[in-house]
């Protein structure tokens, strides 16, 4: 299919979203999210659809599958990001000049953003309310696995839209090919900004072949680090949270590094992990830690591949340190700069973990799993972004503007 008919028409949509009242926007998201509801059973039928072409041993099968809740949580965040303050034309900053200019700095649309994802049906109405609400067209390019959920909720917000009068088109929906996609990433005339969200495959594929500027977002190795001080019940907690209460997603945990002062605790720190089968691959001093005490079954040695990589599953590496500095040095050299945590009752070496650690979130005693647009208190989010360019962390509303100089004179010329 060639795009570009349909690449100008979202450019054009997106030029009349800035004229739109912040009432008429959150009018349509709510109107949006009542009518997923309302249609909940459509939805469902189609995400059956794609549900049953991938193997439920798949860990992106969870990412994939929509329930009447999760339907439900998706309306409830839209309705949260109607609720939240309007992002555009805020005032930045304001001055006079010497010579009498008056400057003022003001934040606008980005304009069009193209989202190409994986097998996430939610995001596609994530990015829809962020796009509208931060006055943003959107081109949505999600995965072949979810390719009946997002055509069928693609449609529904284009009736939604069609019923408040609003140009359809600011929203549009690429086919599943991969020429499609190449032409996203090439299209300079008519989008702006381009952002991946999903496997670190599909990251570095779009940042090496787009021309278009790219924000990197999802991919996440992430490391919980238990400090020599750190405190034992909160270890347990978190380990277990961050690995197993999503294993699909970025935020989940990877690896867990342990000071060898404390080898004597990890089979407690890990023991609840035995409980949802999460494969340990450990180094050689933490298996001999956890040998006969953790399921033989469960329990590997690790080799080169165990560490840098998201496992997106219920697996995890261990690696032993000698002190924080080590520990420091192993993340330094696997870490994606997602998401980081400390575990330590230790204030001195948690003010060095949060100063040494190059990530866009830092934790001290609290589970990588908080890395999310809605549990920062931002309504949803677009991605996480793993740069440092523009945005950093979860991204929003605010994150998806730019911002433009307004200058008023009265009849000055340069010299």
């Amino acid at each position: 299919m060639d795009c570009t008919e349909l690449f100008g028409k979202v450019r054009e949509a997106s030029r009349s979203l800035v004229f739109l009242s912040e009432e008429k926007i959150n009018n349509i998201l709510r109107d949006v999210a009542d009518t997923i509801v309302a249609r909940a059973d459509e939805i469902l039928a189609a995400n059956d659809k794609d549900l049953a072409r991938m193997d439920k041993a798949n860990p992106v099968y969870d990412r994939l599958q929509l329930t009447e809740q999760r339907i439900a949580d998706i309306a409830g965040d839209m309705r949260n990001v109607a609720s939240l303050p309007y992002p555009v034309g805020r005032t930045l900053e304001e001055r006079e000049l010497p010579n009498g200019l008056k400057l003022k700095k003001v934040t606008v649309p980005i304009g069009v953003i193209g989202m190409i994802y994986e097998a996430r049906p939610n995001v596609t109405y994530d990015v829809f309310s962020l796009c509208l609400k931060s006055g943003n067209a959107c081109i949505l390019k999600g995965g072949s696995d979810a390719y009946d959920s997002n055509v069928v909720g693609v449609g529904i917000i284009k009736e939604v839209l069609r019923r408040h009068g609003i140009d359809e088109n600011c929203i549009a929906l690429l086919p599943a090919g991969h020429a499609e996609t190449e032409q996203l990433l090439k299209a300079t005339d008519y989008v702006d900004l381009i952002i991946p969200r999903g496997s670190k495959r599909l990251i570095d594929f779009v940042r090496q072949n787009s021309i278009v500027p790219v924000i990197e977002t999802g991919a996440g190795i992430c490391h919980t680090y238990f400090d020599e001080f750190g405190n034992l019940e909160w270890g347990k907690r978190i380990i277990f949270n961050a690995k197993t209460r999503r294993v699909s997603v970025c935020n989940a945990l990877d690896c867990v590094i342990i000071n060898k002062k404390r080898l004597t605790d990890l089979a407690a720190l890990v023991a609840d992990c035995a409980t949802k089968n999460v494969i340990v691959y450990a180094d050689e001093q933490a298996y001999a830690a956890l040998d006969g005490k953790y399921p033989a079954n469960l329990l590997e040695h690790a080799d080169a591949q165990s560490f840098g990589t998201e496992f997106m599953d219920y697996k995890m590496a261990v690696k032993t340190v000698a002190d924080i500095n080590e520990a420091l040095a192993h993340i330094a050299r696997y870490s994606s700069r997602h998401s980081e945590c400390i575990v330590t009752d230790n204030q001195a070496n948690a003010d060095l973990f949060r100063k040494a650690v190059d990530a866009a979130v830092v934790y001290v005693n609290a589970p990588t799993a908080f890395t999310d647009g809605a549990q920062f208190g931002l309504g949803a989010e677009i991605g996480i972004s793993t740069q440092k360019l523009h945005a950093r962390g979860p991204m929003a509303l605010r994150e998806l503007n730019s911002y433009k100089w307004l200058v008023t004179g009265e009849g000055q010329t340069r010299k």
